[in-house]
């Protein structure tokens, strides 16, 4: 759950005030957090900190109050996730093979599973949701944004939010309560 905000935080922080600058990153950095390290980022502190840095340096075009914040500050973390995703396609990672640094083995069961679940349950049963579903519920649950704030992010309509939001949830259910008449 965030922080929640006084209701002049974000007029004090367009008029400059360094405090409200610091409750408004209290209050959205871990959800922003939240966000990139559910859609997998290979640094989600540093595109935190980028997303801050455009945030606040164009306070002054926000409206809508906090609602809006919100909403901005979400728009500027899915199109930093936007630009990580185009890097990482445009800029392969090449790595020279030396035979004598190969360590690979196969790993045990329980190891596999106990890595799994250092990982985190949740980010493995979101992989397997697809894309668009996994954003909404991001947005929707670690972000705490309400439908429309979404549908304006995500350029969609409020029905499709909530169809994918539907759809997601239901694949997820089904991966941690798997149907009980295929396990007979």
């Amino acid at each position: 759950m965030a922080t929640a905000l006084p209701d002049d935080a974000l007029t004090r922080a367009q008029a400059g005030e360094p405090a409200a600058f610091s409750l408004l990153y209290q209050a959205l950095g871990p959800a922003v957090l939240g966000y990139f390290a559910g859609r997998g980022s290979e640094d989600p502190e540093a595109l935190t900190q980028d997303v801050f840095l455009t945030v606040f340096s164009k306070l002054e075009a926000v409206t809508g109050g906090l609602p809006g914040l919100r909403t901005f500050t979400f728009s500027v973390a899915h199109a930093r996730h936007v630009d990580e995703v185009r890097r990482r396609t445009r800029t392969p990672v090449l790595v020279g093979y030396e035979a004598d640094g190969d360590t690979r083995s196969t790993e045990s069961a329980e190891a596999v599973v106990l890595d799994r679940l250092d990982a985190g349950l949740a980010g493995g049963l979101l992989a397997q949701v697809n894309a668009d579903q996994r954003e909404v519920l991001l947005l929707r649950i670690v972000a705490e944004l309400p439908i429309d704030q979404v549908a304006e992010i995500l350029g969609r309509s409020a029905g499709s939010v909530k169809q994918l939001q539907r759809r997601g949830l239901l694949k997820l259910k089904e991966l941690v309560q798997p149907n009980e008449s295929e396990a007979l």
